[in-house]
């Protein structure tokens, strides 16, 4: 049997060793995953790996990898990481064709030290979000991405670039999928011994969907729910901010970071616990978060001052938050808003650290004695439920966060917190912020977090797209519009960048493609450089997730996952550069189907034709299956769209029967 394959292979990695590389002191650090595979995994796993390398380095690179894989729970192949720190640079910097070259910047920033959680282990956040599963496949599709041309497709699988495939010019340039396992198997569990021998990547969304931002990734959606929040439990004006409002939750972490910054547009006092003093540091040097302390009494003093001088504040607390609740608990001081952003869906991985041990005590654990801190896990859990219970009944709102918070408390075993106290087939006892608030004033309206990148690095083409978006907002529409339009107007002084030159913009159907429009011609007049559009797989359309995206679905159909596979498979056929579908998401393995896309902008007529058609199906789809659940303002926003699109485009509605009709003859038949 002939398996000498180099011949053949001309994309591969060089057959010279690349030299060891220090780690820079001060960059974070994954924890180790933890060694658990039998003696036969561990035999299939490093014969996965040394499928990326030339036979003549395999006696060499063989224990590497297994130490690799007995101290940290995977084999990253930190060897074949480049030298220094990795960011997204102008993309004339980078060789290959125009979308090639676009798609190595949103890499790069992906992996850049000031973006990654942990950039090391290609971990840009969640605790467990990776844009690769090693850097032998980082630097594979990077050839890949040099030498594709515009009639060619890279595939990818789970962060392996499967091969480069004839297509045609219309047809995306990447197709990617991320941890996707056949039914039986699709638990956190199996995932995880998967991914220990290398077969399977968690891709998050946009980690592996290459499309993260910077914390602005979210913190438009965050300053949308808290503002919304507001007026939905306070009574707050819809013209007015969240002004004296006390705002208490965790995280300052890739995607919870936003919360600080977002309180602070939002005008409110925001108290963000987190265990993780290096996370705090970099948020604080960043400016996204205003005071840091470890002292709760001096955090009481700073926020009754704030309060008492109607003054937008957002402080770290460096510490645990059941501790933070307790304390607002025990010392009655009134709060208003309540949430949490710990990394629950990696909850026995580090996401979540018990209250009563240090971050670092809880590393220790995960390293030394994985039981034990399970036990501490699902202890602090409970604490935390009961904790949030009093502080409900005292008057505070809660809302997940749809990090999977609600759903770890049940399974640590408070059953009380599902809805009918024994399973979640019918929802917590709390609300996801889908449910009350972004999916009916955001999702069924087709409004998401669209997003775009000046892939010049140029702060001038930043500072005109913002203009552009602004010009296409009519602020007079509905307060969405006004929220929208203010956060667009203040983008620029509110200092939201980290990484590549990006923004973050809710935006309807309409508005996403007038703006992208808007932008493909300012391309094609010169105005500025090419520019990568994208969206949070959060969104209306690409995500299926019971806890969280498609919370708000009460028709029995919130648990299926046909929406984001229709439109993972509707985008690809309408020619988006790059399209992904990914397991999981922010709330674990199994518990979400998630896709997002990105269509870079190179001023051609072409690109016009695939951003009408595109942009239009990526809402539209959740809107029409989000109509047919009979949620109220996606059969508004489907029935506007049915009359404007007479003739070319038609959503199937729903009839809605009489209130108490089948209510009242179930009740008669029983």
């Amino acid at each position: 049997m002939n398996t000498d394959v180099s011949r053949a292979q001309t994309v591969r990695l060089p057959d010279e060793l690349p030299p060891g590389k220090p780690f820079i002191e001060g960059i974070r650090r994954a924890p180790n995953r933890g060694y658990f595979l039998t003696k036969n995994e561990t035999i299939t796993a490093l014969k996965n790996a040394l499928r990326y390398i030339p036979p003549n380095l395999h006696e060499t690179l063989a224990p590497e990898f297994l130490e690799e894989l007995k101290t940290m729970g995977r084999i990253y192949g930190y060897r074949y990481r480049p030298e220094g720190r990795i960011h997204g640079k102008p993309v004339d910097q980078y060789k290959g064709i125009l979308e090639g070259r676009g798609l190595q910047v949103m890499i790069d920033n992906n992996l850049d030290f000031e973006t990654a959680l942990y950039p090391y282990e290609l971990v840009t956040y969640g605790e467990t979000g990776q844009v690769f599963q090693n850097w032998m496949q980082y630097n594979l599709v990077k050839q890949y991405l040099e030498t594709i041309n515009e009639e060619q497709t890279l595939v990818m699988s789970s962060g392996h670039p499967l091969g480069l495939f004839p297509s045609h010019r219309n047809a995306p340039r990447v197709i990617s999928t991320n941890g996707l396992i056949v039914g039986q198997w699709d638990d956190p569990d199996e995932f995880k011994r998967l991914a220990a021998m290398g077969v399977s990547n968690y891709g998050q969304m946009t980690a592996g969907g290459w499309m993260y931002i910077g914390p602005q990734g979210i913190v438009h959606g965050t300053y949308i729910t808290l503002l919304n929040a507001g007026r939905r439990y306070l009574g707050i004006p819809d013209d007015k901010d969240l002004n004296g409002v006390i705002f208490l939750t965790s995280g300052l972490g890739g995607m919870s970071g936003a919360q600080a910054k977002a309180v602070e547009i939002a005008g409110g006092i925001g108290i963000i616990a987190e265990v993780d003093e290096s996370r705090i540091e970099t948020r604080h040097k960043q400016g996204w978060v205003g005071k840091v302390s470890d002292d709760l009494n001096e955090i009481a003093r700073w926020t009754d001052e704030h309060r008492r001088m109607k003054k937008a504040v957002s402080i770290a607390y460096h510490g645990n938050v059941v501790d933070l609740l307790e304390y607002f608990d025990e010392n009655r001081i009134s709060v208003e808003l309540v949430s949490d952003q710990t990394s629950c869906h990696a909850v026995y991985e580090g996401g979540y650290t018990p209250a009563g041990i240090s971050f670092n005590e809880g590393r220790r654990l995960l390293r030394e004695d994985v039981p034990v801190f399970r036990k501490l896990v699902d202890e602090s859990l409970r604490r935390h439920y009961h904790v949030l219970k009093r502080l409900t009944e005292q008057g505070s709102y809660f809302w997940d966060y749809g990090n999977s918070f609600m759903a770890s408390v049940f399974d640590a075993g408070e059953v009380s917190i599902a809805r009918n106290g024994k399973d979640t087939s019918e929802g917590f006892i709390w609300p996801s912020y889908v449910e009350d608030i972004m999916g009916p004033i955001c999702f069924d309206r087709g409004f998401g977090p669209f997003r775009w990148v000046c892939l010049s690095g140029s702060e001038e083409d930043l500072r005109k797209t913002d203009k552009a978006a602004m010009e296409n907002i009519d602020p007079a529409m509905s307060a969405t519009h006004r929220d929208n339009y203010h956060w667009i107007a203040t983008a620029e002084e509110n200092r939201l960048v980290v990484g590549t030159k990006a923004r973050i913009l809710y935006a309807d159907e309409e508005g996403r493609i007038k703006i992208a429009l808007r932008f493909n011609e300012m391309v094609r007049n010169g105005d500025i450089g090419p520019v990568m559009l994208g969206r949070d797989h959060h969104d209306v359309s690409g995500t299926d997730s019971p806890f969280r995206e498609t919370a708000n679905i009460y028709d029995g159909s919130r648990i299926t996952a046909d929406m984001s596979v229709q439109c993972f498979g509707g985008n690809i056929s309408r020619g988006m550069t790059l399209v992904v579908l990914s397991n999981g998401g922010g709330v674990g393995i199994g518990r979400a189907s998630n896709g997002g896309n990105g269509i870079l902008l190179d001023g051609s007529e072409r690109m016009d034709t695939i951003v009408s058609s595109g942009l239009s199906w990526d809402v539209m789809g959740g809107v029409a299956r989000r109509s047919w659940a009979r949620n109220v303002p996606a059969i508004e926003t489907a029935a506007a769209w049915n009359l404007k699109h007479a003739g070319s485009g038609h959503v199937t509605l729903p009839f809605i029967s009489k209130e108490g009709l089948v209510e009242s003859l179930v009740e008669e038949d029983t």
